[in-house]
């Protein structure tokens, strides 16, 4: 088994009280109604912010599905979804607060990812939990860049920030669509 295949098939086994929590995960990301979705200007204005304020060449605002890792919103990012077993957005899910991995070549986690091997060589990245109303984590703001680099607290403190403006964004766009 190749070490991608392994990977995926690692981060897709659960225990029974797992596959529990995940269920719920997954059916607060699907209340949302977001997944597969045409873009959106003011979720894209987001993913554009955070690019600028942490000066990388990428963000996106990705929501963790049950085999893939979906972008509604992404700057500099050469794809529109990636395997869930090999994204960086489910490590951030999974462990439900701000993952920042200063060196994604250096990373075990990470080395063999085939956007850190490949085009465009991603070396940083950092990313924070997007919240369902009940407080599920449902997917990440992140934003990467192809030198490793590390973040201050204050940009920690800013980008966990962001990505609460993101998760109020998700509030009212559900909002909206339940009331029209």
């Amino acid at each position: 088994m190749s070490p991608r295949s392994e990977h995926h098939k690692n981060n897709l086994a659960y225990s029974g009280r797992e596959r529990v929590l995940e269920n719920a995960r997954l059916s607060a990301l699907y209340s949302l109604g977001i997944l597969d979705t045409e873009p959106e200007h003011r979720v894209q204005r987001l993913a554009d912010r955070a690019a600028r304020a942490f000066r990388t060449p990428m963000a996106a605002i990705g929501f963790v599905d049950r085999d893939r890792v979906w972008l509604k919103a992404a700057v500099g990012v050469p794809v529109s979804e990636v395997p869930r077993g090999i994204s960086f957005c489910t490590h951030t899910v999974h462990v439900g607060s701000l993952l920042v991995v200063p060196d994604a070549s250096m990373d075990a986690r990470f080395a063999t990812h085939p956007l850190v091997t490949g085009d465009p060589h991603i070396r940083f990245y950092a990313g924070a939990p997007l919240r369902a109303a009940s407080g599920h984590c449902v997917g990440a703001l992140c934003v990467l860049d192809t030198v490793p680099r590390t973040l201050e607290a204050f940009d920690r403190q800013y980008l966990e920030q962001m990505a609460g403006f993101v998760s109020d964004e998700l509030m009212v766009r559900r909002f909206v669509h339940e009331t029209c």
